[in-house]
């Protein structure tokens, strides 16, 4: 089984719209870190018919919810790519108590643990109006905002020219509310579970998404440096010391 001691694990909690998919890129581009989405994972288990893959399309399509059992089993296949060994940003997993106690034993099994659970925090209010505002171009899929970002000219997309716009169907107010309500039932057992560990930390992500993302990498960086550092350094110390005796 391979070493992952010196592999650094990050989650980001965050609800719908704060900005999890992009600052996860940020973090990929910057520390070679791979993002693993639960979504994603699935659909790709799904899609090489993995056993774990073909137990997860068993259960879907009988639409059921496929068991934290078989998501962990999943992730512990995804683990064993060699791309993760570059370090991993959960997105989307862990969501309750159970699923991180058993994300807590598989990356102990791997000789890893969780070294950041990092909450992008966010006002309800605010979400409301920047999720419904939220709008593409039918034609090549520009994103726009009501408020935030208008076309130059009001009904024609800037980079096409086209004039039908599309709008999400759970993009409304009232949906997304009770996404946010859902959010914080489900997440808040899990902020108090890694502050006790220790490995909480806090981001206020409702400013300006280039300082967010500066911020996210002053919490990031030394914890990547760290892990990658200390324990290959350890690592090296000791090949050293089996050479001196041999």
């Amino acid at each position: 089984m391979r070493d992952y001691s010196n592999v650094p694990v990050l989650i980001l909690l965050g609800p719908p719209g704060a900005g999890k998919g992009t600052q996860a890129k940020v973090l990929e581009d910057q520390f070679g870190l791979v993002q693993l989405s639960t979504g994603d994972l699935l659909r790709q288990a799904v899609a090489a018919g993995t056993p774990a893959g073909k137990a997860a399309k068993s259960v879907m399509d009988s639409g059921g919810l496929v068991s934290d059992e078989i998501v962990i089993n999943i992730l512990r296949d995804r683990l064993a790519d060699p791309d993760c060994a570059a370090g991993v940003i959960l997105d989307g997993f862990p969501r309750t108590i159970p699923q991180a106690e058993a994300l807590s034993e598989l990356l102990a099994s791997y000789g890893s643990q969780v070294h950041a659970a990092i909450s992008l925090e966010v006002q309800d209010d605010a979400m409301v109006e920047r999720i419904s505002g939220r709008h593409t171009c039918d034609g090549c899929g520009e994103g726009y905002h009501e408020t935030f970002k208008r076309p130059v000219v009001d009904g024609t997309c800037d980079k096409c020219g086209g004039q039908k716009f599309r709008r999400r169907a759970d993009d409304n107010p009232e949906t997304v509310r009770r996404r946010l309500v859902a959010y914080h039932n489900e997440t808040a057992p899990l902020i108090a579970f890694y502050e006790k560990s220790g490995t909480l930390e806090a981001l206020d992500a409702m400013g300006d998404i280039a300082a967010i993302t500066e911020a996210l990498r002053q919490i990031v960086r030394p914890i990547v440096v760290d892990v990658r550092g200390v324990h290959a350094a350890s690592k090296n110390s000791k090949t050293a010391q089996m050479e001196e005796t041999q």
